[in-house]
């Protein structure tokens, strides 16, 4: 999510923002740093199997995800935020995981994630000029402000329901169920979701566009 940073302290979109200004390089970096940990997962845990192919698929995704945000900082000369909140979260629940050879702990990293996720846009609704919605989508489309808080309260339900999915899988479904949802599954709604929301503002683009003056 590109998200563009207000500037102030404790902005939520601190959390969800890619380093800005700095172009396309960036944002590619920021893909990578978020898929490759996961990539490795899935591809690792097919590799193995069982309970031996979780903890093996949360070393790699521990080892992988550092090395990204080494690269990040490297690069840029700072720390992405997100990486960091996303990578401390892998390192605490998946080294309790591996140093306790339980991988009820690294199943509960996507919920944690997504509800650290729930509560930046929620708190936008408070912090900063614009909610992280409007920063996403409000460069180039004009809205009313009621209309970008819902679409945020959205995201926060989103998130919030996402984080409970994944709970629901991997609590009530096999492992390699909950891997396969916990990649494809939540992809998959994250796309959809957004691309309803893009839907539901090409409203405001088209009414922009036919407003009588221009």
């Amino acid at each position: 999510m590109n998200v563009e940073s207000s500037g102030h302290p404790g902005d939520p979109s601190e959390i969800l923002d890619a380093a800005p200004g700095l172009g396309k390089f960036a944002n590619v970096m920021k893909l990578l740093a978020d898929l490759l940990p996961i990539i490795a997962f899935f591809a690792v845990y097919k590799a193995f199997g069982g309970s031996d192919g979780v903890y093996a698929a949360t070393a790699t995704a521990i080892v992988i995800a550092a090395v990204m945000a080494g690269v990040a900082r490297w690069r840029t000369g700072h720390f992405e935020r997100q990486q960091l909140i996303t990578l401390a979260i892998l390192v605490v629940l998946g080294g309790l995981t591996l140093a306790l050879r339980d991988e009820r702990y690294i199943k509960w990293k996507p919920s944690v994630v997504s509800w650290v996720m729930a509560g930046g846009f929620l708190a936008s609704r408070w912090l900063g000029k614009k909610t992280v919605v409007e920063r996403m989508f409000g460069g180039n489309i004009e809205a009313p402000a009621a209309v970008w808080h819902r679409l945020n309260l959205a995201w926060v339900a989103f998130f919030l329901v996402l984080g409970i999915l994944n709970l629901h899988f991997a609590y009530h479904w096999s492992t390699e169920a909950w891997v396969n949802f916990k990649v494809f599954g939540t992809l998959g709604l994250s796309l959809a979701f957004t691309f309803v929301q893009a839907m539901y503002l090409m409203r405001y683009d088209a009414a922009r566009e036919i407003s009588p003056g221009e």
